[in-house]
Order: structure tokens, then sequence, then C-alpha cells
């Protein structure tokens, strides 16, 4: 380990113990808060450090005794398994070091929509939503559907969803773009294979402190809901339009029957895309200047490929395949998400190299 690191985790060691007497002393109001989370956020550095050092201070140790013939044949032993724990102990430290994303704990909202292919795309992904909704529920995360606009084939026009639970957007925030689907399709009499995209967007939830929202920017309109929906449809003005002036979003909703919980959903969805527009615009020059990038979350970008005949997913970012397309249609993205974070932890180690 280089002396500048070492003399970061210094640092970073000092500051901790310095919170801790800063927050037993007279501290109060906003000084307090601000001291406990930055202590908060460094107490898992510190730890790894501390594990780090403890390892470090026993390898030493064990060397110390391999010249006493007693103890030889024990030091050995367990130098042999510090030499392989060190390595791991390290880069454990490295990647803690490695800069925050502050949306990775927050829920995050997915949306869904067919792009290039018809009726097939559209069938693709209702498919894909109900994939990341099965996902949703391995990890034990609540997944709420905000829209659901179906077609008369089964298949969706769009659809968005609400994921709340622990490190959702870090864990989903790379499945933003195009995903291929090639297959033979139901309505397919020849037999012939065809392609088809849809888009995904994975938007960070954002709290009303991250976006202000002016409502004189805001023009809000209300209409009859259409589509499905029985004696309801067409019978009350519940579906809402909000379009944010300054920037031309517009987000509507008619999923529920209230027109004050449609509004409701709407402002979340438009707060989301204002905040990720926001950080968009902060990490443009940073994400220019990667030597190695998993992905830019452009929803034009290519990022996937599911080939139903060959029974295989490719991650065209990292040129991974894996040959289980029914586990992964059953919400086992575990694989693909794990490599895709292990991607970019390598690259941004890289740049600090």
């Amino acid at each position: 380990m280089s002396a500048a690191l070492e003399q970061k985790l210094d640092r970073i060691m000092a500051r901790a113990e310095e919170l801790r007497f800063m927050l037993s002393g007279t501290l109060s109001g906003d000084e307090f808060v601000k001291a406990s989370k930055e202590l908060s956020e460094l107490i898992p550095v510190e730890e790894k450090i501390s594990t780090l050092r403890e390892a470090e201070k026993q390898s030493k140790d064990a060397e110390g005794l391999l010249a006493d013939p007693d103890m030889k044949e024990l030091a050995e032993t367990e130098l042999q398994a510090l030499k392989q724990r060190l390595p791991e102990l390290e880069m454990a430290v490295r990647l803690a070091l490695l800069p925050r994303d502050e949306a990775d704990e927050r829920s995050a909202i997915l949306e869904i929509r067919p792009a290039a292919g018809g009726d097939e795309a559209g069938l693709f992904a209702a498919e894909l939503f109900g994939a990341y909704q099965k996902y949703a529920a391995l990890r034990g995360w609540r997944f709420e559907v905000l829209d659901y606009d179906e077609n008369e084939l089964g298949g969706i026009k769009g659809a968005m969803a609400e994921i709340t639970g622990k490190s959702v957007f870090a864990k989903l925030k790379f499945e933003s773009g195009v995903h291929r689907v090639q297959r033979v399709p139901a309505t397919e009499t020849q037999g012939r294979i065809h392609t088809s995209t849809v888009t995904v967007a994975v938007l960070p939830e954002a709290e009303e402190v991250d976006v202000d929202i002016n409502e004189a920017d805001l023009r809000i309109d209300v209409y009859r809901a259409s589509g499905a929906g029985g004696q309801h449809v067409n019978k009350t003005e519940s579906a809402v339009r909000i379009t944010h002036l300054p920037t031309g979003i517009v987000v509507a909703m008619q999923e529920e029957r209230s027109q004050h919980k449609n509004r409701a959903k709407a402002m979340k969805i438009l707060r989301s895309r204002l905040y990720e527009q926001q950080r968009a615009s902060v990490n443009a020059t940073r994400a220019a200047d990667r030597k190695g990038q998993v992905g830019t979350g452009d929803r034009s970008e290519r990022i996937r490929t599911y080939n139903f005949p060959q029974g295989r997913v490719t991650d065209h970012r990292i040129n991974l395949t894996l040959h289980k397309i029914d586990r992964v249609m059953l919400g086992e993205f575990e694989d693909v998400i794990d490599a895709l974070i292990a991607e970019d932890q390598a690259a941004r180690l890289a740049e600090q190299a």
C-alpha cells in the first residue's frame, strides 16, 4: 500500500475520532445532525481500515515468530492464510474509499416502454416489467405499480413502478437503456425470428427537498381516463397531465380513480425526472472523462439482448453472456447486475491508480 494511501487512512481514522469527541461535547441542532451524518458515513470505512490494520499487525507478529523453531510451523501457516486475506481486505478498503453516489441508497422509479417492433415490443415490455417485479420480490423490496397502460394483446404501451427498499437505485441504475429481444412471436406463422426493442429508465426517487418546483411553472390539465377501468372510465375527470414549462417535461397519470392521487403520483415522477436531469448535468463532464464506463444511462443506448431461441442473455457493455434466459425472466438478474457493479468499480479504481 502506498504512503499516500496510508496517510489518507490515517486522516479518516483521526477524523472519526474527532467527530466522536465533538458529538460528546456541546454540539446541538444542525451541527449535531451534520456531524452525526458524517460519522455514520465514516464508520463502515473505519471498520474496514481497522480490520486491515489488525491483519497487517498479525502478519508482522507472525513474521517475528519465524526465527523461533518452536513457533515456526505455526507462524508459516498463519502467514500463508494472511497473505491470501490481506489483498481482499485492502481491496475492501479501496472500494469503501470510492466516491459515493448520493442516490445509491434511494428508492427508484422504473419506467418501461416498447420501442421498435410493434405488438411484439409491447408484449416483451410487459414481460420485462414483470421480471423486474419478480426481482424486487426476491430482494424483499416493495413494488408499487404507478401506471400500467395495457394494449389489446396483453402487452403494454408503457408502465411505471415505484420500487422501495435498501439500495434500490444502486442495484438498478445500470438497467437504463435499450433492451433488445430476439424470438419468434406467437403471431408469426413462418417461424421467423423477429427483433424488437423496449426502453428502460431507472430514476432515483427524489424528495421534495431535492427539487424546488415553482407552482407557477406548472400547467396542470385534467381529463377523463381512457382504456381499462370499467364503469369508471369517462365518468369523471380523474386523469392528470402535468407539464413543467421550463423544461417541457410532461407527466400524465390516470391509474387511480382519484384525481388527487393521480396528481400526487405525477408530481412524484416529475420530481424524479427533474432530479435526474440535475444529476445528469452535474455528472456530464465527469462521465466524459471516464476511461471506462459501464453506461451512460441514456435510453437510446442498446445495452442488452435477450435471445430466446439460443436461451441467452448478453450484456453488450461488459461482454457478458448467460445461457439462462428462463431464470433471468423469472427475476434472477443478480449475476448481470453484480457483474455491472464490479465493472463500474474496477473502472473507478483504475481512475484513482
